[in-house]
């Protein structure tokens, strides 16, 4: 039996062919290192069109460090960072933020679809707190969503305000920013929303190993680096980790291989969504397919060598990439309808 990895996860595909590319011409020659280089200054720049923004941008080689990092940049380690009660953050990065953050605390927040709900950030910054309790010093946002839905610019709007006024930072994980993108959000609403640190990911967009960590507040670049070399971030080749990202941002608007294999991905989602014999769990908005699906047949379709995650909320998840052919999906949903 071939083991089927297709939909585990985004990160299970390679690299695509222009981050590819891109990425072996860097290869070449000798260049200034730890950044000081060109093609750290052109990939940057990438970044600061497809945001409009005149922003600090660094390139790490993970998305829980990018996070970690971003998170004990806005909150002291006194304080706490408000986010979704299954965000990445809480969840599935081992306290990282917390260890880089000299003890800062996440505190949960319910939520609809994976969104946090407005009622729930307005209870929690307007609650009294007492001396022996955190007090909230930043917001952390996804999008797209753990669970594969997309914030608008309304919703983030709506969320970011109230955490603004009150005084606190806000980080965007963006791990799946180009499939929220692709599936209509502008990426220029995160300066309009007041975002101060985005998480722009490469790597579940068709890079090797690459995150960019995008200070829009560029007062925050004061000692950033500085936190980035004690962090073991302050990459001596690290033009390596910026050039993927020339390849995927090359080229005007929409058009960009980074939206474009997100919008590929999305529609593969939308296919998947369509002929899997599954109740869905969650609407499917960008490259992620969440059902429910019972132990018999998550046993029968791993006996077909498909292999998938199960969430905290047992749902099953099936995410597409920029790798994702029409043929592997209908070979899933072929296997999941003949298993009834």
């Amino acid at each position: 039996m071939r083991e089927r990895h297709d939909f585990f996860s985004d990160n299970t595909a390679g690299i695509c062919p222009e981050a590819l590319a891109a990425f072996a011409a860097a290869n070449a020659g000798f260049v200034p290192s730890y950044g000081a280089d060109r093609l750290t200054a052109q990939a940057a720049d990438a970044v600061r069109a497809l945001l409009d923004a005149d922003a600090e941008v660094r390139f790490v080689s993970t998305g829980t460090v990018a996070n970690a990092i971003a998170c004990a940049t806005l909150c002291p380690s006194a304080g706490a960072v408000l986010a979704y009660e299954q965000a990445h953050i809480l969840i599935h990065e081992a306290g990282a933020p917390s260890f880089f953050g000299g003890g800062l605390e996440i505190e949960p927040l319910a939520g609809i679809d994976s969104r946090i709900e407005p009622a729930a950030l307005d209870h929690a910054l307007a609650r009294p707190r007492g001396p022996h309790e955190r007090r909230p010093a930043a917001l952390s946002l996804t999008n797209a969503t753990e669970y594969g839905t997309v914030y608008d610019e309304a919703m983030l709007a709506r969320l970011c305000g109230p955490a603004k006024d009150a005084g606190l930072g806000i980080h965007l994980d963006g791990a799946r920013l180009a499939n929220a993108v692709a599936a209509g959000f502008d990426p220029r609403a995160l300066t309009r929303a007041g975002i101060d640190i985005v998480v722009l990911g490469g790597s579940k967009a068709g890079a090797p190993f690459s995150e960019a960590i995008v200070l829009l507040d560029t007062s925050l670049a004061r000692g950033f680096d500085e936190r980035l070399r004690r962090s073991g971030q302050l990459t001596s080749k690290m033009r390596l980790l910026a050039a993927p990202w020339i390849g995927l941002l090359d080229g005007a608007g929409d058009d960009c291989p980074w939206i474009a294999h997100a919008r590929h991905a999305n529609a593969m989602a939308r296919r998947l969504a369509d002929g899997l014999p599954f109740a869905r769990a969650y609407p499917v908005e960008s490259n992620a397919v969440f059902v429910t699906m019972d132990g018999a047949r998550e046993s029968a379709l791993a006996a077909r060598g498909w292999r998938f995650a199960r969430f905290e909320d047992r749902s099953a998840r099936f995410v597409c990439s920029w790798a994702t052919s029409k043929e592997a999906v209908d070979a899933l949903i072929a296997d999941a309808r003949d298993i009834g």
